[in-house]
């Protein structure tokens, strides 16, 4: 005789496919205001679908939803959109500082906070608490382990990442990533959600900086330890890369616009998560974060950046004499 326990939880699980597989995407919760939450927030709000945008501060929401009107001016200037879709997308995103209110009715969170893992791992904690128990969980995390954080939910099966590039709404790439536990159909799902947002989604496993990341930052890390033991300076190595490799974008530069704590975060996750010394931030970086020289959102770093001017200069210590 099988285990009563046994047969609950099967009946647990075939259930939980039934709802994934006849689940229809409408209500999406997006945790995180910043640069990838409003990115992501305005990319699914053009599609059509309700989001709620959830930030513990009503000023940064404020904001948001600024920058998200001023990138849809842009759209509509190129005669991508109308004004009509502009005011239809502004529509369909709601704010919220309360996160429960924010996810009650969610099909789908999408979590773009701090590349921090407590951080991380505390919001996941509270999502399922208060989410139904259809929702999918999310992670925008651009290194961080699913599978780890799916374990602090009782939804494993539903925990997924969707590292979106960054600007949101012009990159066609999305990291699907798979943790241990996650299914097939929530897999499936995500992977037909993301090209309904015009997106190319790309399924990968789940092992450290998954794949743009395990790649893209020990090519950064490299270009900065060339900068530090003075091989080049900072323009030369970018435009090596640039002319030489066909880069749109030099790496030293791509490091400010990503941002340098980012950066140091990343190859953190590398280095403990595959234990190999070639992952080791280069010191220059690590001391860059601490002096809070984080890039182009703190108006330094290896350029800076002055309001209102496109032009790149490099920043006062590392110009040439």
């Amino acid at each position: 005789m099988q285990n009563k326990k046994h047969i609950d939880l099967q009946t647990k699980i075939i259930y939980n496919n039934h709802l994934t597989k006849n689940l229809k995407m409408k209500n999406i919760a997006v945790i995180g205001s910043g640069t990838m939450g409003n990115g992501i927030a305005h990319t699914f709000a053009q599609q059509g679908y309700n989001v709620a945008m959830i930030d513990i501060s009503a000023p940064a929401l404020e904001k948001a939803m600024a920058t998200i009107s001023k990138n849809l001016d842009r759209i509509v200037a190129k005669g991508t959109i109308t004004e009509a879709d502009k005011a239809a997308t502004l529509k369909n995103i709601t704010t919220y500082t309360i996160m429960a209110e924010g996810v009650k009715n969610a099909d789908l969170v999408v979590e773009a906070a701090t590349e921090n893992v407590e951080i991380k791992l505390n919001i996941f904690r509270e999502l399922e608490k208060i989410c139904p128990p259809h929702t999918i969980l999310a992670s925008n995390t651009s290194s961080i382990s699913i599978t780890k954080i799916a374990a602090v939910t009782k939804r494993a099966d539903k925990v997924i990442g969707m590292h979106f590039m960054n600007p949101v709404p012009v990159m066609k790439l999305v990291e699907v990533i798979r943790g241990y536990s996650t299914s097939d159909e929530v897999t499936n799902l995500i992977m037909e959600t993301s090209r309904k947002l015009n997106k190319i989604p790309v399924e990968v496993n789940d092992y450290p900086g998954f794949v743009a990341n395990k790649i893209l930052m020990p090519m950064i890390n490299e270009a900065i330890i060339t900068l530090h033991e003075g091989t080049a300076g900072v323009e030369e190595i970018d435009t090596v890369m640039k002319l030489g490799m066909a880069h749109p974008m030099g790496p030293l530069q791509l490091a400010d616009f990503i941002g340098l704590d980012v950066c140091l975060s990343i190859m953190k996750v590398l280095q403990d998560g595959y234990g190999n010394p070639k992952y080791a931030a280069c010191p220059l970086l690590v001391n860059m974060v601490t002096a809070g020289h984080l890039g182009a959102k703190s108006g330094q770093g290896f350029y800076k950046y002055t309001a209102g001017s496109k032009e790149l200069v490099v920043a006062d210590m590392f110009r040439k004499s």
